[in-house]
């Protein structure tokens, strides 16, 4: 059995079935696949999203299908309704509005509040020392760093400041989600908890 996951980006794409089968697998009877399907970037998700969920869940092999699921970057999207400015508001709308697009039992999605870079931030002792003294208090609470200076930003900006290069996500991004536990950012960041709570209970059901 196996999750197919639709992911925005190519640190997801190779780095999120390592991370997340890290927690679910010790948690049920038999390991589970997660197979990682690339989107170019958010607008295409949205956009490919419900014809390409339904030709999975419809698919061939949709009988070793636990789920699908859907995550993207809470920031990035430019689709969510003007008067929505707060991650909860735009979250639960977003939530609603793509998984109504698919209309299918076995379809979730999911967003990294306010970036993937959130659950690197809940270990910062993985960082470059200078760069973790170098976080701002916010950073203790990892999905509080904001649509203003979203995580990813916020590691840019101050790779900058301390090491004189840049925070590359598919580099520095992919080796450090690699080395962060997800029981630790699972503890920290409670919408990506939602995310692995549910994908176990799923995962649990399908067995």
């Amino acid at each position: 059995m196996k999750f197919v996951l639709f992911v925005e980006g190519h640190t997801e794409k190779n780095g999120l079935p390592g991370f997340l089968k890290r927690w679910l697998d010790p948690r049920l009877p038999e390991p589970v696949g997660v197979q990682t399907v690339l989107f170019e970037g958010s607008q295409e998700l949205v956009k490919k999203l419900p014809l390409k969920a339904r030709m999975y869940l419809a698919g061939p092999a949709k009988d070793k299908i636990v789920a699908v699921i859907g995550l993207l970057d809470l920031h990035g999207p430019t689709f969510y309704p003007s008067h929505l400015y707060s991650a909860a508001e735009r979250y639960s709308w977003a939530v609603q509005y793509l998984q109504s697009q698919v209309n299918h039992p076995k379809f979730r999605m999911f967003f990294a509040v306010h970036e993937l870079e959130a659950w690197i931030l809940s270990q910062p002792q993985f960082l470059p020392p200078q760069v973790a003294k170098a976080l701002p208090a916010r950073a203790n609470d990892p999905e509080s760093v904001n649509f203003q200076e979203p995580p990813a930003k916020l590691l840019d900006r101050l790779y900058k400041e301390k090491l004189r290069r840049s925070y590359k996500k598919t580099v520095n991004g992919a080796e450090l989600l690699r080395k962060t536990d997800p029981g630790v950012s699972y503890q920290k960041c409670p919408r990506l908890k939602e995310m692995l709570d549910e994908m176990l209970r799923l995962a649990l059901e399908a067995n």
